[in-house]
């Protein structure tokens, strides 16, 4: 929605072009990072870090970057290695891979401590990142997480498509790896569909090596458990969907449960990008939740 309340879902620009911001490259162990930095609420603000999802990139975020700066944090998007226009990667990424990456970003950007939201493949990474880093984390936003065995047919449909995206990067076949994570297609943006479309088309892109988390065996190592869940060590803002294609609203709900200190947000209407779907709702809750954990805290 835009400020008046209207349903409408802008353009990347539109939403940050009277924002103060930078966008540019720092090495991040070893990776040229493409990093958009919102710093408009000046010295001493708590970073909100934006972690995407697998072969996704900054502006997966389109929906929620102005919310989170306009409630006076610094916010950071990024790219991983292998996405989006950060470094290509030359060997199969696994969990420790983004775990090491972020690290060094965080230590790159002189960040002692931020709040980390996460979708699907950000949301892995927070669960996995949180319990050995717990002293760089404020509290983590959960959207969508992804990581725990799921059926076969469900993954190897993603991964088809994803492929078919990258070999013959046309609108149409880019659109249709949109529609695995995005339930409603009219909500799918002409320039989304063109941003990826650019990425796919990248000399050095591998799909193979940003989606080898796929993969069984290697998935099973990386996996995500209940353990994982129960060991966050900081506050989580849980985000699940009713169209969620890795567990109904039950499993939102058993898996929230399981976080020592967990809210639930159920986003009807949507998938696996609640944050993009149910924006309103969802920046609504990510910024009170946001707002009630940095009150008297260290504002670096």
């Amino acid at each position: 929605m835009n400020r008046t309340g209207t349903r409408h879902l802008a353009t990347f620009w539109e939403e940050i072009a009277d924002l103060e911001h930078t966008l540019r490259y720092v090495d991040a162990g070893g990776y040229r990072t493409r990093v958009l930095d919102f710093t408009g609420a000046g010295p001493g603000a708590q970073t909100v870090i934006l972690a995407n999802g697998t072969s996704g990139h900054i502006e997966a975020w389109t929906q929620n970057v102005r919310a989170f700066a306009e409630a006076g944090f610094r916010v950071v998007g990024y790219d991983y290695p292998g996405h989006g226009y950060s470094s290509p990667a030359d060997h199969p990424l696994e969990i420790r891979d983004y775990e090491e990456h972020l690290l060094a970003l965080l230590d790159a950007l002189e960040l002692e401590r931020v709040h980390l939201a996460g979708e699907s493949l950000g949301g892995w990474l927070a669960l996995k990142f949180a319990p050995k880093h717990p002293e760089r984390l404020h509290t983590v936003i959960l959207s969508a997480p992804g990581g725990r065995m799921i059926a076969g047919p469900r993954l190897d449909k993603t991964q088809s498509v994803s492929t078919q995206a990258v070999h013959e990067p046309t609108f149409d076949n880019v659109k249709k790896r949109l529609q695995v994570v995005i339930h409603d297609p009219e909500k799918i943006t002409d320039e989304l569909v063109r941003v990826r479309r650019a990425i796919y088309a990248r000399d050095g892109f591998s799909m193979a090596n940003v989606t080898a988390l796929r993969e069984p065996e290697r998935r099973w190592r990386n996996r995500v458990t209940d353990e994982d869940f129960a060991a966050m060590p900081v506050p989580a803002l849980m985000v699940w969907t009713d169209n969620e294609p890795t567990g109904d609203e039950a499993e939102g709900e058993r898996l929230c449960g399981l976080l020592p200190d967990g809210e639930y947000l159920l986003i009807r209407g949507a998938a696996h990008w609640p944050q993009w779907e149910g924006a309103a709702e969802f920046n609504a809750a990510a910024v009170a939740f946001l707002k009630k954990h940095a009150c008297g805290k260290d504002r670096r």
